[in-house]
């Protein structure tokens, strides 16, 4: 197979594996069979293209591939896909399944983006330049999630003033019900965060390929990873202490504040983020 043809096939694998890790964090909280099903199917694809390049790979080598640290990498990724799918089809372990595929997409993108796997230098930059892409893309996405909860959240609070004042009008009624807009604001949380947690991985990765001796302490990846804590302990807050209401949509109008401070300020302080901040 072409350079060109694998790079683009082990991007789609990425995409796709996100995907399913994503569909299977929606189904951890919310117990939605239908995204359990549709993020197995995906599951499925991507260890069926997986199975393909080993296959391949094997013929073009005359070999086992396991003898370098990216083979390794690359078989291990495809024994947690493998031993996931067989859990779920024979013991309907689904938890089991989601926590294993976050370790088996960590690999993924570790080996994947791993600088000089291709032979090509040229190929091996624009792969690198294209998790780069893939990772701010993931980011903003979140951001766009975790800004239209917030929107949200205040059209809450505009409702919760209209009743408590008992504002009858074509306003209180063109503004959705509050259990809807919780409902909403939640589901975007829920969305944005595993999206934010792919994008920090793979984040991380190009920043240790391409930022040698790079702060870890960077205001931007803390800032990042406080913006993950706020929105988590939201999630926290909303499936495992029954938190619903006023409470959460304030904690929600926090967290998004926190989400402007790390976009605009921290990445303005960072030391590597300007490039292209």
């Amino acid at each position: 197979m072409s350079e060109l043809y694998i790079t683009r096939m082990h991007e789609l694998t990425i995409v796709i594996y996100a995907a399913s890790v994503l569909l299977y964090f929606i189904d951890f909280l919310n117990s939605n069979r239908k995204a359990n099903q549709t993020a197995f199917w995906l599951l499925a694809f991507v260890w069926g293209l997986q199975t393909v390049f080993l296959f391949f790979y094997m013929i073009e080598t005359g070999r086992f591939p396991v003898l370098s640290l990216f083979e390794g990498l690359y078989f291990y990724a495809w024994v947690l896909i493998t031993l996931s799918l067989i859990i779920n089809s024979l013991l309907k372990v689904d938890f089991i399944v989601f926590f294993t595929n976050i370790l088996g997409f960590i690999i993924m993108a570790i080996h994947t983006f791993a600088p000089g796997y291709f032979a090509s230098d040229v190929m091996s930059e624009r792969l690198v330049s294209e998790l780069l892409l893939i990772h701010i893309t993931m980011a903003i996405l979140s951001y766009g999630a975790f800004s239209l909860s917030f929107v949200c959240s205040l059209l809450y609070f505009v409702q919760y003033d209209l009743l408590k004042r008992k504002k009858w009008g074509e306003r209180l009624w063109r503004i959705s019900d509050l259990s809807k807009l919780e409902q909403v604001s939640y589901l975007l949380n829920a969305v944005g965060v595993p999206m934010l947690v792919l994008s920090l991985i793979l984040g991380l990765r190009w920043a240790w390929i391409k930022v040698p001796g790079m702060e870890w302490y960077d205001l931007k990846i803390i800032g990042s990873f406080v913006v993950l804590a706020f929105y988590s302990i939201y999630l926290y807050l909303r499936v495992a202490r029954g938190f619903h209401g006023k409470t959460l949509a304030l904690w929600n109008t926090a967290s998004f504040l926190i989400v402007l401070i790390n976009f605009f300020l921290f990445g303005k302080l960072s030391s590597f983020h300007f490039w292209y901040m």
